[in-house]
């Protein structure tokens, strides 16, 4: 397939138009409550913790961000604490699995289902390279720039739970976010008849606003990848792929960055 043709938008019929006021405001008002308690929510505190960085005496480029940081001083009350955070993450992946269930969409249309695990699995390792590669560039270059934090994936204590922990991290990080930005939010706006440019371009924003306390460079990266993956599900409809390559991402960042005392992307 050419490349011209990969990058435009399929038509779909996956889902039906919702044509009557009353349904579509409820619609619109699942999404704001969805994004209210989730990731919409972690934008704004986001955006928050990047302008009080910014109104810092402190250098943007010298001040550091930590995405899995200890919880609590007792390491079996920090363990519980990582193990609640991962749970909210798949509680809100679940919540818009729930809420597609709910409104007739089975999960099998948004590509949640088993029918082809082989080529779900190359399809994240795929997309896991062609992401995680060109985005470790763009965050070495938004560092040199100074306009991006360090960002140091772990600041666990070196415990037998943190490699766990980490790996659970990654996974529940992927779902919630590729189940809510991608799978409930993209499918919503296909009911409420957006555009699917329209639709991938808001979605991939609101990714890239939720990765504002990184700097510009975790801002631009994550807008990039939300542009690729919404594309990608778009094209293919297969969102075990997006979860598993976003997973792999994370893996690779978080587990790399605790193994190596003197941190590798810093």
């Amino acid at each position: 397939m050419a490349l011209r043709e990969w990058l435009a938008p399929a038509p779909s019929d996956a889902v039906a138009v919702v044509r009557d006021r009353a349904g579509r405001r409820l619609l619109v008002l699942e999404i704001l409550v969805v994004l209210t308690v989730t990731l919409g929510l972690s934008a704004l505190r986001s955006a928050l913790s990047l302008l009080d960085s910014l109104l810092s005496s402190t250098p943007l480029s010298e001040q550091t961000v930590a995405l899995n940081a200890p919880a609590a001083q007792v390491g079996l009350v920090d363990l519980a604490l990582q193990l609640v955070r991962a749970l909210q993450l798949v509680g809100w992946g679940a919540l818009g699995a729930y809420l597609l269930l709910r409104g007739g969409i089975a999960l099998a249309r948004v590509g949640l289902d088993a029918r082809r695990p082989g080529r779900d699995a190359a399809g994240a390792v795929g997309l896991a390279a062609l992401i995680g590669i060109p985005g470790l560039g763009l965050y070495l270059v938004a560092r040199a720039l100074g306009v991006s934090l360090d960002v140091a994936p772990s600041t666990l204590d070196d415990v037998w739970w943190r490699t766990p922990v980490l790996l659970l991290s990654a996974a529940a990080n992927a779902w919630a976010e590729e189940l809510v930005m991608i799978g409930y939010l993209l499918t919503r706006f296909r009911q409420l008849g957006w555009s699917e440019n329209r639709s991938v371009l808001v979605s991939a924003l609101l990714r890239g606003a939720y990765h504002l306390y990184q700097g510009v460079g975790g801002f631009v990266g994550n807008v990039v990848m939300g542009l690729v993956f919404g594309r990608v599900w778009q094209r293919t409809n297969r969102l075990w792929p997006l979860v598993g390559a976003h997973a792999l991402i994370d893996i690779v960042a978080f587990v790399g960055y605790a193994l190596l005392p003197t941190g590798w992307i810093s």
